[in-house]
């Protein structure tokens, strides 16, 4: 359990690094994307657009 938390946990920093990259090429903006504020410092999950990226990832590992 306390690995799942470890896991989100760096998922968020990690995501949250990536934000403006993420939005130049315009993922982060879709309504699944998730942004809040906790302890001063803003966080962002785009579940929305992994979920887009995985099914990207996806479809050029099938074409190959």
């Amino acid at each position: 359990m306390i690995r799942w938390l470890i896991v989100v946990f760096l998922a968020l920093l990690i995501f949250s690094g990536l934000h403006r990259w993420l939005e130049k090429i315009g993922l982060g903006k879709f309504p699944g994307d998730f942004r809040f504020r906790l302890f001063g410092r803003e966080f962002f999950v785009p579940l929305t657009s992994s979920v887009l990226l995985s099914f990207i990832a996806l479809l050029i590992s099938q074409a190959f």
